[in-house]
């Protein structure tokens, strides 16, 4: 019970600001992820000291105790000595148990776990708020994996400091202390060490941070290398670049082992240096006991717990050396997951954003200008567009000439550069964007599904939706079919069936419908369909066109598409060159006028409906949007 109420007092999903920054220096970035649990903290260091101090009282009951014994009386050393006697037991038997159970109790169930996911927690969130082209930028794998190590390496530069440098300190002074009392001769040696092994520290610590973030920057890219292969390993199959990955791993191991082997030199150097000063510790300390003891200047308890706590300090002095370079990998740790993680997100909410209120789906693009990147040529330039509410527009042109930027800027997965975009006479610049991108629904070319069951696919955006409408929106979709008769390699079926990494587990046709269907769940006023049916074969996507209809009926729809077929019996279509609108109307009229569309169809027409009577004969205005969208 008391356990469970300890464990409570630090909640790794306490509210916080997320989109505050870390800072970029290293004390600060651990600073600020260790601010919620400093109470905590402090209450570990107060434990620690009282812990270490009785530790060390122990070497001054060993000095009084080997004393008694060489004086006092054997016959009544217990009665003329007792409350000592008692006092010692209380210290050793009772006083010492509980320090060291109260530090535990408060490292391993109080800061620890909590503390480590904590920071992870928060890592991730502000993390997660960078845009898409952030992640774009950078192996999937690295990012992971400097946010979950950020958590411990954070962590251990408070705890370790607070066991391990504090009890060398208390060490330390207790043995001066001790020392000094009996004859200053003594104590210089320790002096004289302590100096010494702080030089030693200075002189190793900011040669182990820079090459420990040496090692910690090459290990994360050996995992990003490994991870990049794993992911993309029906790539790596299909092009039979075994060989080609396994020498880009090797390289990377390679690189990664000989920073290693740099880091360990000076580890060897360090850890000989630190054995010649702890033997000349010993040597000086014993001498100036022995001259002592035969000169009458200290008992032979003194000496017993002075070389004690010599022995003690110097076997201490090797592992808080170990310990420091492992604090000092840490901070490696630490300065590569700043780097990546510290860094301001390049799209937020503005002040005080409201949430978009969709009352038609009215979209304006009103002047919008944007280019990826600097120096980049101009994707978009000064494009004005009107989409009335419930209208179906089609993209059209060439790869490269900005149809799917435009889905991207309305989706604000990119801030304009000029202009701006209204939904409903709102700038989507000014409203949140989780409820700008609630509002809008994509089916995209390129789909990937999260490593999840089947249901929690298609219900990912709406996550509150009942199995009944999970199971509508799949027969919408034609998936339900092949749902059935889904098993994982853990022998969950159907709906629990998980789908693999970015669905790899499904085809691309499967993908598809999953996708379809998490759209028709999710029904959202504005829908952008970017090559919605491309992965679909021909007779499954004639079967779900009516779903598409359904769908599409009383929404704004933007549609972008190559195969212009699929396309053509759309309200309107835009055809796009260069970030321009060049051209703007129906299919008929378009085809009329003899422009980049007329050339375009013919060229389609040309290739993949050859057999038709009239390649170029545009479709009936009236057509089904199905019969169009079957191409």
């Amino acid at each position: 019970m008391f356990l469970d109420w300890l464990e409570r007092r630090i909640d790794p999903f306490a509210p916080f600001e997320e989109g505050r920054m870390p800072p970029k220096s290293v004390l600060g970035f651990a600073r600020f992820y260790l601010a919620p649990i400093r109470w905590a903290l402090a209450c570990l260091f107060v434990i620690a000291v009282i812990a270490g101090s009785v530790e060390a009282s122990l070497y001054l009951v060993m000095r009084w105790f080997v004393d008694l014994l060489a004086s006092a009386d054997r016959a009544t050393v217990l009665t003329d000595h007792a409350p000592g006697i008692a006092l010692a037991l209380v210290l050793v038997a009772v006083v010492r148990p509980v320090a060291i159970w109260l530090h535990e109790l408060l490292s391993n169930q109080l800061v620890v776990p909590q503390s480590t996911n904590q920071i992870r927690w928060r890592a991730h969130l502000y993390t997660l708020g960078h845009s898409l082209s952030y992640f774009q930028a950078d192996f999937a794998g690295r990012l992971a994996n400097r946010v979950v190590q950020v958590g411990p390496a954070v962590r251990e530069l408070a705890v370790v400091f607070i066991d391990t440098l504090l009890y060398v300190a208390i060490y330390a002074v207790t043995a001066i202390a001790l020392f000094g009392s009996i004859s200053l001769w003594l104590a210089l040696p320790v002096l004289v060490w302590v100096l010494a092994y702080g030089a030693l520290t200075a002189w190793f610590v900011p040669r182990a941070r820079t090459r420990s973030h040496r090692t910690a920057d090459t290990r994360s890219t050996l995992i990003g290398r490994v991870v990049d292969s794993y992911t993309n390993i029906l790539t790596v199959k299909l092009f039979a670049r075994d060989r080609e990955e396994r020498a880009a791993v090797r390289d990377a191991v390679d690189v990664h082992t000989k920073a290693y082997l740099h880091q360990f030199r000076l580890v060897t150097l360090t850890t000989t240096l630190l054995g010649l000063l702890n033997s000349a510790l010993l040597v000086a300390t014993g001498a100036a006991s022995l001259l002592l003891w035969q000169r009458g200047g200290m008992s032979t308890g003194e000496a017993s717990a002075g070389l004690a706590l010599v022995l003690r300090l110097i076997a201490m002095s090797g592992w808080v050396m170990q310990t420091v370079r492992g604090v000092f990998e840490n901070v490696g740790v630490i300065q590569e997951s700043m780097q990546t993680i510290s860094r301001p997100h390049a799209l937020v909410d503005a002040p005080g954003a409201k949430a978009l209120a969709v009352s038609g789906g009215a979209i304006r693009f009103e002047g919008v200008g944007f280019h990826y990147g600097r120096g980049d040529a101009t994707i978009i330039e000064d494009l004005t567009l009107d989409l009335r509410p419930g209208e179906k527009v089609g993209l059209v042109g060439v790869s490269g000439a900005g149809k799917s930027t435009i889905a991207s800027l309305l989706l604000r997965l990119h801030d304009v550069e000029s202009g701006r975009i209204l939904v409903d006479g709102q700038d989507i610049a000014r409203v949140s964007q989780e409820s700008l991108r609630g509002a809008i629904a994509m089916v995209s070319q390129d789909t990937s599904l999260l490593h999840r069951s089947i249901r929690d696919n298609i219900a990912y955006g709406r996550p509150e939706a009942s199995q009944a409408e999970i199971e509508r929106a799949a027969r919408l979709a034609h998936a339900d079919g092949f749902i059935s008769d889904l098993v994982d390699h853990k022998g969950r079926r159907g709906y629990d069936a998980q789908v693999g990494e970015r669905g790899v587990k499904l085809s691309g046709g499967q993908r598809q419908r999953i996708a379809i269907a998490r759209v028709i769940l999710k029904d959202a006023p504005i829908l952008i369909l970017d090559e919605a049916t491309s992965a679909l074969d021909s007779e499954v996507e004639a079967a779900i066109q009516d779903s598409l209809d359904t769908l599409m009926r009383g929404k704004t729809v933007l549609a972008i598409a190559h195969r212009l077929s699929t396309i053509a019996a759309l309200d309107r279509l835009i055809v796009i060159d260069r970030g321009r609108i060049v051209e703007e109307g129906s299919h008929a009229e378009l085809v009329a006028r003899g422009g980049l569309y007329a050339r375009l169809w013919a060229r389609q027409s040309g290739g993949f409906l050859a057999d038709r009577a009239a390649d170029d004969a545009p479709p009936e205005r009236g057509r089904h949007v199905s019969d169009a969208l079957r191409g």
